[in-house]
């Protein structure tokens, strides 16, 4: 599948911003659109982000026409998602995946946005990033790297994470190449068996994960194990494992002990300590993109610029 590498943006470009899983508070999602009239561009906002259904920002057709539409329209250079929370699975089957190929743009979000990162990379092979969205920016003492990590949109920046980000901590020794592939734990397993498997086959797979005990944490990692996920990934990018922590009411392995059992298990060259994922700051990277994990000089260092 040949990659496609989406355009960079320029001051005075429209960006979409859309609700694709939960719902989104829409004042406090228009008070953080401010950080990206700062940068120089015009907003479009999602008529999804004045929806509330049930749990969701809309319904199912509703969320899924809104980034049919928006990759569509011709005047939108970037689409930013305005939150996670839980519902992307549910529009993988409505994409127009033919009308993204042929009208490639930025696609931006984590959390529940991976679901979507690996749908649009399986049937597209276009490059997209994760990184902070709206609901990340709704907070005044805003972290400047987590802001920072947006001008990689529009410049060709060649990324790199060394230990001047965040202190890197080995688990298995190598270096290992590979395409950038992964980001939430919880979505990577809920592709498993579905169109939009995840495919670590000679890439570097990255987790990370929030809320969620270490004996959960355990299972999900077991299931990746025997699905041979861990074993043909190139090497393992561990992000942030924000408040991972088992209940105080009974005994329990540490979240770092279950996942350096199973990464020392499947054996592949592997780095924790990446301020990527529900954390601050959340440092923004492109998936898709060809990179190399050093663990001995503990550094991820892209190959080229993610925008053309």
């Amino acid at each position: 599948m040949d990659i496609i590498y989406p355009a960079r943006l320029n001051p005075g470009d429209l960006i979409g911003i859309t609700a694709l899983a939960s719902y989104a508070d829409p004042v406090e999602m228009l008070r953080s659109t401010e950080y990206f009239t700062q940068m120089g561009l015009r907003v479009e906002i999602g008529q999804s982000l004045f929806r509330e259904y049930g749990y969701l920002a809309g319904t199912d057709e509703e969320r899924a026409r809104e980034l049919n539409d928006m990759f569509q329209n011709p005047e939108i250079k970037a689409i930013i998602c305005a939150r996670g929370g839980y519902g992307t699975a549910r529009i993988a089957d409505l994409l127009d995946y033919d009308c993204i190929k042929h009208n490639p743009k930025i696609f931006w979000g984590f959390s529940d946005i991976t679901f979507l990162h690996q749908a649009i990379y399986k049937n597209t092979g276009l490059i997209t990033f994760h990184g902070p969205m709206l609901s990340s920016l709704n907070n005044r003492s805003l972290h400047p790297l987590t802001l920072a990590g947006f001008q990689q949109l529009f410049s060709p920046i060649v990324m790199e994470y060394t230990e001047e980000i965040s202190t890197l901590t080995s688990i298995v020794e190598g270096t290992a190449s590979g395409a950038v592939v992964g980001g939430n734990l919880s979505l990577i397993v809920s592709s498993l068996s579905t169109p939009y498997e995840i495919d670590t086959r000679n890439k570097l797979l990255l987790i990370e994960e929030i809320r969620e005990e270490p004996y959960r944490i355990d299972r999900m990692l077991r299931q990746l194990l025997q699905a041979g996920k861990l074993t043909e990934a190139s090497g393992i990018i561990v992000g942030n494992f924000h408040a991972c922590v088992p209940n105080t009411d009974q005994s329990s392995f540490t979240c770092e002990e279950v996942i350096n059992d199973y990464l020392k298990k499947a054996n592949r060259p592997a780095l924790a300590g990446f301020d990527i994922g529900h954390c601050s700051p959340n440092i923004a990277i492109p998936l898709g993109l060809e990179a190399e994990l050093s663990i001995e000089k503990k550094t991820l260092l892209w190959k080229r610029p993610a925008v053309i």
